[in-house]
């Protein structure tokens, strides 16, 4: 009886296990690229666990897919994703080949910023805007700060006339609105915030991230507008390039530069690195002849890398490091030490930043585990003063005052934990220490930042897709925040020694109306501490004496709200490939920080500003953006955003003292520098084979700008003229070998001219009276070899 239930047993598990075979077939196929086989393309039985990558020619294989219609879908990085339905027959293979389509618009392109794990562009519940190289390279973009004005919302702008600083703004907030991160870190510290755009060279750029609305709940404090993800190139193969480009600012002033970079990866793919240097030599430039500079003297040099080894199949150890060193002058008599000028702003900055990463995958790749940290650390000598030239030995003794120095360190460590389930669920969960240290000091003014930040955070969301069509994203971040502050600047002396906790929650819905249409809306709660950030370490000057920021007594942290609501229409029309995307937002500040011009000087002449807590204000607005390449030698693109920017009461920005019955308070309720209409164009041909044109150009509509003209900071509030920076660039591609190109260019930027005219002029001037275009017409010349295609 026992051998006869052994022997039924087996015979009824032979006929499930053969029922069970009968009801799977195979697929196999090859997937191809005008004509290329491209290695290592994903495919995807879709409601399964199924899946294949693509071998040397481009061909795959998957068992065991269950029978009947099945939806197979086909990523690579740079193409268009694709799905095919396909029925599966009983025991038997099938047989399908794909082709895929460059995707010229990079909307499949992979990307982090959003949820803090990789993940597509259409497929992420929030919108991310991608610059890429093409872009920089259309826009002969040297540095960072050239070609970020290439995204809806987004806007550089230049502060100063003596230093060059800039800052970028994102939904009309300034700099210190926005979280800068490198690789996914927030180590771009408030001292980085006011040169480093331009330390940046875009030849170590593999894209930049932009995430608009709220980013506090993934990423902490001081990223109320946003979020800028500066992403740097990654070892994928063997490469070598050498660029020079040669300018002529307004035909007379050069700008030259001198970059290289290259990879280095093993055969099997386990180690590699790529390496990148700049060095750049721009001369000054003076507008209106009155011997003082609007563009400052630049010397760049650069050097960084960027490495990975795995040591299985299921981990990789990521370094990253950069060093920077750059000196930049402006003013008048720039061959004379600092304190023999009329004004003189001059910064030499030391800067090292680097990161270890460390990932390890489960078996099944569907858990990730990550552990991080990173760094900057940076030394500033810098002299912000003058009135010593021309005038009395006792003048340029005072005027030495103005030497000062700045030590600033940036700190984040972290893990994170992820998880993909079945369904394509996904679950994070984190927690990240952020240290900012601080202190600048210019002695002979008795003037300090002594300033130390600590958070602690810790952070999780859930990612839901009940089906195919809906994904709905909720999470939030706990941060704990100790800000220990000392300022002094004169006999005026402050202190914050402050301890909060702040919630910052997020929800976000993508809905896919049908394949070519997606809903988006999100939530997300935002905060900034009490600090000292970009524009308080910035030293302008006016009326040839420099003006100091100091934090009020009382300084509060500054809370937001931020919602938009966005569509996105994208398609196929036969080769032409088409997107449309158009946002809506709205950003509600409490108590926000504004910086106000006491009426005050110090005993050593200098003007004082105080950053008090404001009225309530709200941003709200719309960004939209058009692509469309009807052929692969074709691609156009436009941006823009209209929106409003005011503070619920009328906010003070100058305020007199009790005895000055001459000059009035100066109110406003709309924001300044915030113009409430700008945008881009950016479009290239592909001529033939060999050669390229590029059209591109930035629009910035009339704003508000503080004009100082009085030594008590006094100002007027000047109406700004409109803007159109417009570029073209004309290339040229040779082949004169397997792995060897040259590429020569050659073009305009701001060929008509569109500059500011009304500069301030000599030495009493306010040189943070400065908008429009970073620079006057610029003529350029180009050349690179490599093995790039």
């Amino acid at each position: 009886m026992i051998k006869l239930s052994i022997a039924s047993s087996i015979l009824f598990l032979n006929s499930f296990l053969i029922a069970f075979a009968q009801e799977t077939g195979s697929i196999s196929g090859k997937i191809n690229v005008e004509d290329e086989a491209p290695i290592y393309a994903a495919i995807q039985v879709l409601g399964t666990e199924l899946g294949a990558m693509t071998d040397a020619d481009g061909s795959f294989q998957i068992k065991n897919v269950p029978t009947g219609e099945q939806t197979l879908k086909v990523k690579w990085i740079g193409y268009q994703t694709i799905q095919r339905k396909i029925t599966i027959l009983t025991g038997k293979a099938t047989h399908i080949d794909l082709e895929l389509k460059e995707d010229k618009l990079n909307l499949n392109e992979v990307v982090v910023s959003a949820t803090r794990y990789e993940l597509d562009r259409k497929e992420a519940p929030v919108v991310v805007n991608v610059l890429s190289p093409k872009l920089f390279n259309a826009t002969q973009s040297l540095a960072l700060s050239d070609g970020l004005n290439y995204q809806p919302g987004v806007r550089v702008e230049t502060n100063c006339q003596n230093c060059g600083f800039t800052q970028v703004r994102l939904n009309g907030l300034e700099g210190a609105y926005s979280q800068i991160l490198i690789n996914s870190r927030p180590v771009f510290s408030a001292l980085n915030s006011v040169y480093g755009l331009d330390q940046i060279p875009t030849n170590i750029i593999e894209r930049v991230e932009v995430v608009r609305g709220g980013g506090s709940a993934l990423y902490g404090s001081n990223a109320i507008a946003g979020t800028i993800n500066i992403i740097t190139k990654e070892p994928v193969e063997n490469t070598w390039q050498v660029g020079s480009n040669l300018a002529l600012i307004d035909g007379q002033s050069p700008d030259k530069m001198l970059n290289f970079n290259g990879s280095i990866t093993s055969e099997d793919l386990k180690t590699g690195v790529t390496f990148y240097g700049m060095f750049r030599n721009r001369d000054s430039y003076d507008a209106n002849d009155d011997g003082f500079t609007e563009l400052t003297t630049l010397e760049n040099n650069t050097f960084g890398l960027k490495s990975f080894i795995k040591p299985s199949e299921l981990s990789k150890i990521t370094l990253d490091f950069s060093a920077i060193k750059e000196y930049r002058r402006g003013g008048n008599a720039l061959d004379l030490a600092p304190h023999f000028t009329d004004i003189t702003e001059e910064l030499e900055h030391n800067t090292v930043i680097g990161g270890l990463t460390y990932e390890l995958f489960s078996q099944d790749h569907r858990n990730k585990f990550s552990s991080y940290i990173s760094g900057q650390t940076t030394q500033r000598n810098s002299y912000y003063g003058g009135l010593g030239g021309g005038r009395t030995e006792a003048d340029s003794v005072l005027a030495a005052n103005a030497y000062g120095i700045t030590d600033d360190l940036s700190l984040v460590a972290g893990s994170q934990f992820s998880r993909s389930f079945t369904n394509n669920d996904v679950v994070i969960f984190g927690s990240e220490y952020q240290l900012s240290k601080v202190r600048d000091e210019i002695a002979g003014y008795n003037r300090l930042v002594d300033q130390r930040v600590q958070s602690i955070g810790f952070y999780g969301q859930y990612e839901w897709r009940p089906n195919e069509r809906l994904t709905a994203l909720a999470g939030g971040r706990l941060d704990h925040t100790l800000v220990d502050g000392f300022y002094r600047i004169s006999d005026i002396e402050r202190s914050s020694d402050m301890s909060t906790s702040v919630l910052s929650p997020r929800a976000n819905i993508l809905y896919d109306i049908n394949p070519k249409l997606q809903l988006r809306t999100g939530y997300a709660r935002g905060f900034r501490a009490p600090q000292a950030f970009n524009e308080d370490l910035h030293i302008s000057s006016v009326g040839g004496e420099p003006t100091f920021v100091i934090l009020s007594d009382d300084l509060k942290t500054e809370l937001s709200d931020a919602y938009t609501l966005s569509l996105n229409y994208s398609s196929n029309f036969g080769d032409t490939q088409f997107s449309f995307l158009a946002e809506g937002f709205h950003t509600k500040l409490k108590r926000p920080f504004t910086t106000v011009s006491t009426g005050a000087t110090l005993p050593n002449g200098s003007i004082l500003q105080e950053v008090r807590n404001g009225t309530s204000a709200s941003v709200q607005g719309g960004n939209f953006e058009l692509s469309l390449s009807p052929s692969s030698k074709l691609l156009f693109q436009a941006g823009g955003t209209l929106q409003r920017s005011e503070y619920q009461n009328e906010q003070v920005l100058f305020e007199p003292e009790e005895d000055n019955e001459t000059e009035p308070m100066v109110n406003t309720k709309q924001f300044v520098r915030s113009p409430n209409a700008y945008g881009y164009l950016a479009s290239n041909w592909a001529i033939n084979e060999h050669l390229a044109l590029d059209l591109t150009g930035t629009y910035t509509g009339s704003m508000i700008v503080p004009h100082v003209i009085s030594p008590t900071g006094y100002l007027d509030l000047v109406d700004s003229k409109a803007f159109l920076d417009a570029n073209i660039k004309l290339s040229y591609h040779f082949d004169l070998m397997q792995d060897f190109h040259l590429e020569l260019s050659g073009g305009v930027q701001n060929m008509f001219n569109s500059y500011q005219s009304d500069f301030d002029q000599g030495p009493l001037r306010d040189s943070n009276y400065i908008y429009g275009p970073a620079r006057p017409r610029t003529y350029f010349f180009g050349i690179k070899i490599g093995n790039f295609h």
